[in-house]
């Protein structure tokens, strides 16, 4: 059975008790949350963009999703919320001037710090590396940390100074409670969107109809207007009787007679015209031909009688 030469066992050598339930490491879980993409799982890179609950993505890696959500990928769950690249608002971070990266020269002869982080509050200038809580504003996508939030508060932006509300402050990789109160304010902000898009289109659909109905309405006093002035023509023309309709006839003839007149008149009778300008048309006398110049007519068979 061994045991031979004096060994002692202990307890847990001999008795099986109950797996240890893994723990997970908080260094590996805030570097995962902070330092790479909730979408790809590779490493943050600019241009980093964060949704409307806080989580942080690279740029390139929702706009794939976006151009073929068909495709396999992995936790597609943490982006499901997100309808189009208006649900993202781009991040304006301030980097760690510690922060050495992919320059550093890592032999393993020197201490890594793993816990630096990438980008800082440019306010109080706390590492954005997961222990300490940091938000961005929707308005204009600048980052800051919460210490700096509550030590000044202002209404107006620390680093771009455009105005916010505090509905427009959104926390980065919050909790689940603060995730979940995230969510309820978005799905109020797109009901109240959805509505505000109903009623504008209703109100387009009034106004059309509203035009629509004007036009027919002129229309139809158009159409009243020239049926009273025919029946207005028509009675004047039955009570003038056959001496209006020969009155009429003779100021027809009388018209013809101008116009014609008028066409008729010839171009060689104009005075004001000089005769230079006459002997260009064929009515001219020096276009014409006198009886010697003309020639007689030939046939086929010329016989001369």
């Amino acid at each position: 059975m061994g045991c031979d030469g004096g060994t002692i066992p202990k307890r847990h050598e001999l008795v099986k008790g109950p797996k240890k339930v893994e723990k997970v490491d908080k260094n590996a879980e805030l570097a995962a949350k902070w330092k790479y993409c909730a979408l790809s799982q590779e490493k943050l890179k600019r241009p980093i963009v964060s949704c409307e609950l806080g989580r942080l993505y690279n740029k390139d890696a929702v706009i794939e999703y976006l151009l073929d959500k068909s495709a396999e990928q992995p936790n597609v769950d943490a982006v499901v919320h997100i309808r189009g690249i208006r649900d993202i608002k781009e991040l304006n971070l301030t980097d760690n001037p510690e922060w050495e990266g992919e320059r550093r020269n890592a032999k393993g002869d020197r201490y890594e710090d793993i816990n630096c982080g990438m980008f800082i509050c440019p306010v109080v200038g706390l590492e954005m590396n997961g222990k300490h809580r940091f938000c961005y504003l929707q308005t204009c996508g600048c980052v800051f940390s919460d210490r700096a939030m509550k030590e000044v508060k202002t209404e107006i932006c620390h680093k771009c100074g455009d105005p916010f509300k505090i509905e427009d402050v959104v926390v980065l990789n919050g909790t689940k409670e603060e995730v979940e109160k995230l969510r309820e304010k978005m799905e109020e902000r797109r009901t109240k969107a959805k509505i505000k898009k109903s009623k504008k289109s209703k109100a387009a659909e009034a106004a059309v109809s509203a035009q629509s109905e004007s036009k027919d309405d002129t229309q139809v006093d158009v159409a009243g207007r020239s049926s009273l002035q025919n029946g207005d023509e028509s009675s004047q023309s039955a009570v003038a009787g056959p001496s209006g309709s020969s009155v009429s006839s003779r100021s027809s003839k009388g018209s013809t007679s101008s116009t014609t007149s008028a066409t008729k008149r010839s171009v060689q009778s104009m005075e004001e015209k000089s005769e230079v300008f006459k002997s260009l048309f064929t009515s001219h006398s020096s276009a014409k031909r006198t009886k010697d110049q003309t020639s007689n007519w030939v046939t086929h068979t010329p016989y001369h009688f």
